[in-house]
C-alpha cells in the first residue's frame, strides 16, 4: 500500500520554453526528513515550489495528502515554507510581521506566535523594526512563520543560512521533534554536511533532474552520524 504524503508522477516543467524540471518521480512519506541536494541553478528551489503549488507541471501530476494540486486546487492545506527571501514588512517588528501573517487563515493566536519566537531563538518582546534585524535574525523570523501554524509538510530552502552554530543546533532539535510528531519534512541544500546530519533520504538533483538517492544508513556506512 502507498502511504505517501507528496506524490510527484512524472513531473516536467518548462518556463519560457526551458525545462527545469525533467521527468521527476518522487514518493514522500510522512514522519519523515527528505534532503534536496545541489548546486545552485540545479532545480532545488524549483522542487519546492512545484511541492507547494506556486508553480504547476507542464506534465505529469502533484499530490498532497491526496489531493492533486493543479490552477484550481494549487496550495497544499497544511504547508509551511522558507523559499528564498521571506517577504517581511520591514517597518514592523518580527512579532507584528507574524501576526499579521497569521491573520489571513486565523488558525493561531498570539501565544502561539510568542512561542514560536521563542522556539527559534527571538525575543517576541523585542521592540526594533524588521529593517534593522540582521540576516540571521531574518533567517529565525523566517524559520518561525514556517513552523508557526504547525503544518504537516515543511518544505526548508537553505535554511542554515545566516545562522550562528547555536542556531543551527537549534534548527536541527526542531526538526528531529517535528519529524518524531509524524511531519514530513523537505531540505534544500548545497550542503551535503548538513543533509546527511538530518536527512533520513537524501536526494541528488542536477540540471532539474534526479540522479540519485541515498538512504540515511548509506551515510553511516560512509562514517557521517547523525
Amino acid at each position: 500500500m502507498d502511504v505517501s504524503y507528496v506524490k510527484i508522477n512524472d513531473v516536467t516543467k518548462k518556463l519560457q520554453g526551458q525545462i527545469v524540471l525533467n521527468k521527476i518521480d518522487l514518493h514522500l512519506e510522512k514522519g519523515n526528513i527528505y534532503g534536496i541536494q545541489g548546486k545552485n541553478g540545479s532545480g532545488k528551489t524549483m522542487l519546492l515550489r512545484l511541492i507547494c503549488g506556486l508553480i504547476v507541471p507542464t506534465e505529469g501530476s502533484v499530490e498532497v495528502a491526496g489531493k492533486k494540486l493543479d490552477s484550481k486546487n494549487s496550495f497544499p492545506e497544511s504547508v509551511g515554507i522558507l523559499i528564498e527571501y521571506p517577504g517581511f514588512l520591514p517597518q514592523y517588528t518580527g512579532f507584528k510581521n507574524l501576526q499579521l501573517l497569521a491573520a489571513i487563515r486565523k488558525r493561531i493566536d498570539d501565544r502561539r506566535i510568542r512561542e514560536v519566537l521563542e522556539i527559534v531563538g527571538l525575543d517576541p518582546n523585542d521592540r526594533r523594526k524588521y529593517r534593522k534585524y540582521s540576516l540571521g535574525m531574518r533567517q529565525r523570523l523566517g524559520i518561525a512563520q514556517a513552523i508557526m501554524e504547525d503544518p504537516d509538510l515543511l518544505l526548508l530552502d537553505e535554511p542554515t543560512n545566516a545562522l550562528d552554530t547555536d542556531a543551527v543546533e537549534n534548527m536541527r532539535s526542531l526538526l528531529l521533534r517535528m519529524k518524531q510528531e509524524g511531519k514530513t519534512i523537505v531540505i534544500a541544500s548545497h550542503d551535503r554536511e548538513e543533509l546527511e546530519k538530518l536527512s533520513d533520504e537524501k536526494i541528488i538533483i542536477e540540471r532539474g533532474t534526479i540522479v540519485g538517492r541515498q538512504r540515511s544508513e548509506e551515510f553511516k556506512k560512509a562514517g557521517v552520524t547523525l
